[in-house]
């Protein structure tokens, strides 16, 4: 386990402190920082907070405890003193020790076992059409996640809960019932989720032409919308679903036959898997006995036309629906039962759903309901809210088909990343096969890279073009500069250089750069915490840029493999290859593969 900097200098100040003024030091006393940019040091110790022991002015304190570290610690290079700031310079010998560290670590960035268990469900498709660039963030970052959260020691489970019911479904099965004249994905040569999302965008020219009708026929657009025939057979169909109909449900397996076999092919490509996927449809009856339960306890109230509800305005919220009048469940009903469910059947410490923002009051309510069933586990759920994706053109809508389709998305990042190479001219040599894997690792990492990099929180924009850029904040600058240090490592073996951690000495004079690059490769552990605590892949993303912007700096100004001191040129060989693998271990988290060649 490499020891931070920080814990380096509380420890040693601790000593220093009893040594010098014969007193035990609370740890809420010792606080360090990274040193301010306007100063000379590395790190700095606090010094007021001692002030409370010493009884001495703060520069004398300082320099005490500073002659102490220059005198006991060969890892102190220097030191001064600011005020009631004592700014620590480590020396060679402290970072030359901190890259040993790393290299013995073989795993190096992942954290020990903690324990927990912890479900996180993200994806979440609706059978009715194709996953678009919405779901990709959604995918992306649930994914990203859940690698952050193992790689803090969690024991993590990746679940889909596939919504393959509901009036939505319906809408498309009964388009295609009125309009598809038997269309399989087989005759028409279309994936079948994109079938069967061009009958659910059927369904709505269909029924908004009803409206019209309707309107034109003297009706009220408030009574047009709920009369149009369509959707009436639709709600009927829905009925018809949850009574087994032998006809509907032919239907309905048919075509989410047809829509999973799609979204099998979009996961695949995306690099995307689960542990177990759900399926509203086998889900939804554990909500209804939970609304059973609640009617019970008195905590839900049926009203005259069968609907059941549960009040909370007393919470500041409003009446929410938990079963309409005829009897059909609705989101809230199955996420009651779902997790109710999981928690009973894994033991869970945590369950993250990963949603999008617009569902933050569906989250709320559905945290508050359990904990008034009396769930002590109800806090242990946690909704990793995030913004929308937007495209310059503005937002997507399913329903109008303006959406932006998953598999067009990486088809064309795919032909960006092609063209791209092929116009720098290094891949000649080449065959087809590794140039096709290599535009598929460059257009997912640039598609995941753009996506991920951004706070969830945030509402982002996506432009193709911009992700795809081999300079600036980019998934293709990172893997270029792990291609360039694959690069460097390969002829160095070819001259017959190969090295190992022992090419490591304490006494290796470093340049500042070579500092900054052990400084960095030293918080990536750190850096893995923090993400995990906050569930933000885009700590890790904007660590590996920073990380791959320090290198390429080093590497203009630093002749590797002209170095005339041997045992310097093995030094610096196993620091790239430091950087190189590190890089592979924060891009692994998002996702991304790094190629050695491109």
């Amino acid at each position: 386990m490499v020891q931070s900097p920080e814990a380096f200098i509380v420890s040693t100040a601790r000593q220093a402190v009893e040594t010098l003024y014969n007193t035990q030091v609370p740890d809420a006393l010792l606080q360090v920082q990274p040193t301010r940019k306007d100063f000379e040091g590395d790190y700095t110790l606090v010094i007021f907070p001692l002030l409370k022991i010493t009884k001495e002015a703060p520069d004398k304190t300082g320099e005490a405890i500073g002659a102490y570290f220059k005198e006991h610690c060969p890892e102190i290079g220097g030191y001064n003193v600011v005020k009631g700031f004592l700014n620590l310079c480590f020396s060679n010998v402290f970072w030359n020790e901190t890259l040993s560290a790393i290299l013995a670590d073989e795993h190096y960035g992942t954290h020990a076992p903690t324990g927990r268990h912890i479900m996180i469900e993200f994806s979440s498709p609706n059978t009715n059409k194709p996953l678009h660039l919405g779901h990709i963030r959604n995918n992306l970052l649930g994914w990203s996640v859940s690698r952050l959260l193992q790689e803090n020691g969690h024991d993590v489970m990746r679940v889909n809960l596939v919504n393959d019911r509901g009036i939505h479904i319906c809408k498309s099965m009964l388009a295609w019932k009125k309009l598809g004249g038997g269309e399989t994905p087989a005759t028409s040569g279309k994936k079948g989720d994109h079938l069967v999302g061009d009958y659910y965008v059927a369904f709505n020219n269909l029924y908004l032409k009803e409206v019209k009708e309707l309107m034109d026929a003297g009706m009220s657009e408030e009574d047009a919308k709920k009369q149009a025939p369509s959707l009436k057979e639709a709600q009927a169909m829905l009925v018809g679903w949850e009574q087994n109909d032998p006809e509907v449900r032919a239907l309905w397996e048919m075509m989410n036959g047809w829509v999973y076999e799609g979204f099998a092919k979009t996961y695949e490509n995306l690099g995307i898997s689960f542990d177990r996927t759900y399926y509203e449809s086998q889900t939804y009856l554990f909500g209804k006995a939970l609304v059973q339960k609640g009617l019970d306890m008195g905590i839900f109230e049926r009203e005259a036309d069968g609907s059941v509800w549960c009040d909370l305005t007393a919470d500041g919220l409003d009446r929410k629906l938990l079963l309409r009048g005829d009897g059909t469940s609705v989101y809230m009903t199955q996420d009651l039962g779902t997790a109710e469910q999981r928690f009973e059947e894994y033991k869970l410490d945590e369950h993250i759903y990963v949603v999008g923002n617009e569902q933050n009051y569906h989250f709320q309510v559905l945290k508050l309901i359990l904990g008034k069933l009396g769930f002590s586990w109800a806090d242990s759920i946690y909704h990793l809210s995030y913004g929308m994706v937007e495209l310059p053109e503005g937002k997507m809508k399913s329903r109008e088909g303006t959406v932006v389709d998953a598999d067009d998305l990486m088809e064309n990042m795919y032909n960006t990343a092609r063209e791209t190479s092929l116009a720098l001219g290094k891949i000649e040599d080449m065959d087809e096969q590794e140039q096709d894997r290599l535009f598929r690792m460059l257009s997912l990492g640039a598609m995941k890279y753009f996506i991920l990099k951004v706070d969830p929180r945030k509402t982002m924009l996506f432009d193709p073009r911009e992700s795809i850029d081999f300079n600036g904040n980019t998934g293709p600058f990172i893997q270029y500069t792990h291609a360039r240090i694959c690069s460097v490592l390969r002829k160095a073996a070819a001259q017959g250089i190969i090295v190992g951690k022992e090419d490591v000495k304490t006494d290796t004079p470093l340049s500042p750069k070579e500092v900054r690059l052990v400084k960095l490769l030293e918080t990536y552990p750190a850096k893995v915490a923090e993400a995990g605590a906050s569930y933000s892949p885009a700590l890790i993303a904007n660590y590996a840029y920073d990380l791959s912007k320090e290198f390429n700096q080093y590497y203009h100004d630093t002749p590797i493999l002209r170095e005339a001191d041997a045992s310097l040129l093995r030094y610096r060989l196993v620091l790239i290859r430091t950087v190189a693998a590190v890089l592979v271990k924060a891009m692994d988290i998002l996702g991304i593969e790094l190629p050695e060649r491109m």
